[in-house]
């Protein structure tokens, strides 16, 4: 966990670079313990999709901008297609998702903001967390990056699009890689295969027709194809999988489980 920290307030649990926090961008990745989910007892779930209550996850959103210091009210989210489109999310987008799933930006994966105190949160179970800030001009963003979306270079059009909408320079993007399925435990088969021939180095075989891929290296190479320095790229190399006491793993647990969340802003 080199360069990822876990800190809290003693009860509800998140991890976070230094690095990013140093640079003036609260980030967190949440951990999973002592939430009021009803559909996994007493965890942490964050995400309103996954047939938890309503109410539930409110409170434990609740929970999380309490100990991580922001006001939920200000949150935004996004509904998370497993696409490679992208928002640009201003102040008038306050509060979009933060109670409620039918008011979130639809139909996107990633977002960005120019606007401090807005805090973009995004929900995982092995899926890729990425967020990415540049301090020089006050960016944030943060992208959901699954296999579709790795193969649709979703990160790369991240940057690509900071650049355009901000004139964010790559080099001074610190990008952060956050908790996610590690290639340890993440077998694919040739849909997956064949729709990654750009990034056939992250494959490793396995059985005969699957492979085992490192979803956060193909991210990494993204980022470096979009001209973010290595030095700049931070990985938690956490596997979700191996590490479910902590994360939400839907693989490791069998599809029925909770999200944690990745979170950014600026202050």
């Amino acid at each position: 966990m080199s360069g990822f920290n876990i800190t809290g307030n003693g009860k509800n649990w998140y991890g976070y670079f230094p690095e990013l926090r140093a640079a003036g961008f609260v980030n967190a990745f949440t951990c999973r313990m002592n939430g009021q989910s009803l559909l996994m007892p007493n965890e942490l779930n964050l995400a309103l999709h996954v047939g938890d209550d309503q109410q539930a996850v409110i409170r434990n959103r609740e929970l999380i901008a309490q100990a991580i210091g922001f006001s939920l009210s200000r949150v935004v989210t996004c509904q998370q297609v497993h696409g490679a489109d992208i928002a640009v999310v201003t102040e008038s987008e306050m509060g979009r998702g933060s109670k409620a799933l039918e008011d979130c930006i639809a139909n996107v994966d990633a977002l960005i903001t120019a606007a401090s105190n807005v805090p973009l949160m995004l929900f995982f179970a092995d899926c890729v967390p990425i967020i990415l800030a540049d301090s020089k001009r006050g960016i944030s963003a943060a992208v959901h990056a699954g296999w579709k979306g790795s193969m649709a270079e979703i990160t790369l059009r991240t940057v690509h699009k900071m650049r355009e909408e901000f004139g964010s320079r790559p080099e001074d993007i610190v990008a952060a890689i956050g908790p996610a399925i590690g290639a340890c435990c993440y077998e694919v088969d040739e849909t997956v295969y064949n729709k990654g021939e750009k990034y056939k180095k992250h494959f490793r075989s396995s059985r005969s027709g699957h492979w085992h891929l490192d979803l956060a290296q193909v991210n990494k190479q993204q980022l470096l194809l979009g001209g973010v320095p290595e030095n700049n790229i931070l990985l938690a190399s956490v596997c979700t999988a191996e590490n479910k006491a902590l994360f939400f793993s839907h693989r490791a647990e069998l599809g029925k489980t909770g999200r944690f969340a990745a979170i950014i802003f600026r202050k």
